[in-house]
């Protein structure tokens, strides 16, 4: 492995003290095509934080504000966001968006909406056409549109339409043809439940399923979004959760894999962002939450990584998992859902070693490829690691996102 931290964003600044309203060390001028350019670099000064648990001072390389927009405009301008590429894409699209919010970056923004426009219904972009939850978070990306766009000259109620047209399809029932994940018996028992058609207890599920519906809600206001997710979420967490705090990939592949739990790390972050403080489903999800927050501290290796098979010391430290749990305990810190002094440094060299495996051309190194559930420990460990992937781009953007943002 090697670290490139101290080659990364030379632009950005020896001691960065964060705000949601920080202006741009590097601006780039609106309907620019090219990340921020790198200046050069004075002589190497150690940064030392204010407490071991801080999250607004970092050394060089490592200021959200400059690593999340380096990274969000590779994905506008260069060969990853040129063509629709699954589920991948939404997650980094959405990451893009609420950071150009958070950074009031009217460009970004608009640029992103160009790139979704050919995939509106009669445009000349691709889109998914499965009644699956891999393909159904497609509707985030109209949803997150239209909540941005809301109130706006440039508002249009399509977004909205298509979103929720998204959202809906999945508490809809199967197209003829379609066959169920589940076995037939388990899924008309889920269905009578009130979960989603599309559910099949993969550990994933509590993210690609979760954001569409809490955006539709987020977007409309409209509860049954809200409880229909979070009953979802609870069975997931009934279903799939451990005493150690940590998540099966599925009932039958009983592995902790990285990437895996980092979905339902990142979901129930966000769920737990929207759900009010009176929800009937609150106390359960956060108490799945904590119960894997406190896990995952024992796993967390001494360079701030975790690792393919998150119990597995011997498993290759991976970025896109380290990126997620990162977004969720530095979530946690800022809403005081967890103990700063416990969790709050955990959070910080998370984002610090992650930061490190981003390379000069704002890659993020070290991915897992695309990993479905099998019942083998070394079909884990032998995943092939990926360059670029998306995967791993989309949580580095959430994690800078969530340090940005001001939520406590």
């Amino acid at each position: 492995m090697i670290l490139r931290l101290p080659v990364l964003l030379c632009a950005s600044l020896l001691l960065t003290p964060v705000s949601p309203a920080q202006t741009p060390a590097s601006p780039t001028a609106p309907g620019a095509t090219q990340p921020p350019r790198r200046v050069p670099e004075g002589p190497y000064r150690e940064t030392i934080p204010p407490s071991p648990g801080d999250l607004t001072v970092w050394p060089r390389g490592a200021s959200p504000h400059d690593v999340g927009k380096a990274l969000a405009e590779h994905f506008v301008t260069g060969t990853q966001g040129a063509r629709f590429s699954g589920y991948p894409y939404v997650c980094t699209f959405y990451g893009a968006m609420t950071f150009a919010a958070l950074t009031h970056d009217d460009s970004l923004r608009d640029r992103l909406i160009a790139m979704f426009d050919p995939m509106l219904p009669g445009g000349t972009g691709r889109t998914p056409q499965r009644h699956h939850v891999d393909d159904s978070i497609f509707g985030v990306m109209p949803l997150e549109i239209a909540i941005q766009t809301k109130g706006l000259p440039t508002y249009d109620p399509k977004y909205l339409e298509l979103g929720k047209s998204w959202a809906d399809r999945q508490w809809g029932p199967l197209p003829a043809g379609t066959p169920a994940e589940l076995p037939a018996d388990v899924h008309d028992a889920a269905v009578k439940d009130g979960l989603s058609p599309e559910t099949r207890f993969w550990v994933d599920d509590m993210y690609m399923l979760v954001m569409l519906q809490l955006e539709a809600y987020r977007a409309t206001g409209d509860r049954r979004y809200l409880d229909r997710d979070a009953h979802e979420m609870v069975a997931y967490l009934d279903k799939l959760q451990q005493p150690n705090g940590l998540f099966f990939h599925a009932p039958d592949v009983k592995y902790f894999w990285g990437r895996g739990d980092g979905w339902f790390a990142a979901g129930m972050a966000e769920m737990l962002r929207t759900l009010p403080a009176d929800h009937p489903d609150r106390p359960r999800i956060m108490d799945g939450y904590k119960k894997m927050m406190a896990g995952l501290l024992k796993y967390q290796g001494a360079d701030g990584m975790w690792h393919e098979l998150i119990d597995h010391p011997e498993a290759w430290p991976e970025s896109s998992s380290s990126a997620m749990f990162s977004f969720a305990l530095i979530t946690g810190v800022k809403h005081g859902w967890l103990d700063a002094a416990t969790y709050a440094p955990a959070a910080r060299r998370g984002w610090i070693a992650v930061v490190g495996y981003v390379d000069q051309n704002y890659d993020v190194t070290q991915i897992c490829t695309g990993t479905g559930k099998l019942d083998s420990m070394q079909y884990y460990l032998d995943r092939k690691r990926e360059t670029g992937n998306l995967h791993g781009q989309a949580p580095v953007l959430w994690a800078a996102a969530a340090l940005l943002r001001d939520e406590k």
